[in-house]
């Protein structure tokens, strides 16, 4: 997870006074890509310290933003390096850069290249001209699924320390021996956690344009409660018995809660999320997240104890 460049000023190929300044971040990926876009062909980049942030989410942080911009146009003496005034950004840091105090502070002028790096040699043979398909950013199915192992390994992380506790909890509540519980009913919390971890970190990013709602945490309970839906009933409860309503119940809002909440957590993935959308969307979604995973718990452990 610490995967920088040194933010400063590098030479591409035998840059010249007339060659482009191409600014990105210090996230190596995005400084990689850039690199090999530009195979072949002579430029100047301009790496900014954002911490081994991407672009797009360091733009939305502001740690891809104007002052650091202007910064290293000063620590880099670039205007004794380049005859011209003309700095090519990606479109997606704009949300962090303030072009008129860039021209303002530094004398240099910000052009927004392509949304891909890949697009970059055919932008500056254009004269610095970006097509419409330039311009857009889309999200199909293979990126989506690019991302699904990463997501998938942090919420696996929380779920080995949350299995054992259930089945503890499972082992010192039945009406047997510790090991014979967890024996007889350990493999359903097991089977439920996991089928909650694949809803929000593997469903919801493969099914994400066809789930309804347009906050992602409206997606992760809608996929959370066909997924409970689809297991439940492979469970073996007794639906005729107090104890196995409150079972099912439980389980039910467990499962829709981590569901929604790692749906919400895929926002960092997206291409399309604001920062100021994703706080409002955790301002309500966290409180009912937290709330409706807490009551299912407290139900199941009532289950277990008290049934």
């Amino acid at each position: 997870m610490n995967y920088i460049v040194d933010p400063g000023l590098y030479a591409l190929g035998e840059p010249d006074k007339n060659s482009p300044v191409l600014v990105t971040s210090n996230y190596k990926m995005s400084f990689d890509f850039l690199r090999q876009a530009m195979s072949g062909r002579s430029a100047w980049i301009l790496s900014l310290d954002t911490r081994g942030i991407n672009v797009w989410c360091a733009a939305g942080k502001g740690t891809f933003g104007t002052h650091e911009l202007v910064r290293r146009i000063a620590a880099s003496d670039l205007k004794n390096l380049v005859t011209h005034r003309d700095l090519i950004l990606p479109q997606l840091g704009a949300p962090g850069i303030a072009a008129h105090l860039v021209k303002q502070l530094s004398g240099f002028k910000v052009h927004y290249g392509p949304v891909l790096a890949k697009d970059i040699p055919v932008y500056l043979d254009t004269g610095m001209k970006a097509t419409p398909d330039m311009r857009r950013k889309d999200f199909p199915l293979e990126e989506r699924m690019a991302l699904i192992p990463i997501e998938l390994l942090d919420a696996l992380k929380a779920t080995i320390i949350a299995i054992p506790v259930l089945l503890i909890i499972i082992g010192l509540s039945g009406s047997e021996g510790f090991i014979e519980n967890i024996v007889t009913d350990g493999a359903v919390p097991i089977i439920a956690i996991m089928g909650a971890v694949i809803s929000g970190a593997v469903l919801n990013p493969i099914l994400l344009p066809y789930l309804p709602g347009r906050a992602f945490t409206t997606k992760g309970f809608t996929i959370g409660i066909l997924t409970a839906l689809f297991l439940l009933p492979l469970s073996g409860f007794n639906i005729y018995t107090v104890k196995g309503i409150a079972t099912i119940c439980a389980w039910f809002l467990i499962i829709s809660s981590i569901s929604a909440f790692l749906a919400m957590n895929f926002t960092g993935a997206s291409t399309y999320t604001s920062l100021s959308g994703v706080r409002k969307e955790m301002k309500w979604a966290l409180p009912l997240e937290i709330g409706t995973g807490l009551i299912g718990l407290a139900v199941w452990v009532f289950s277990r104890f008290a049934l």
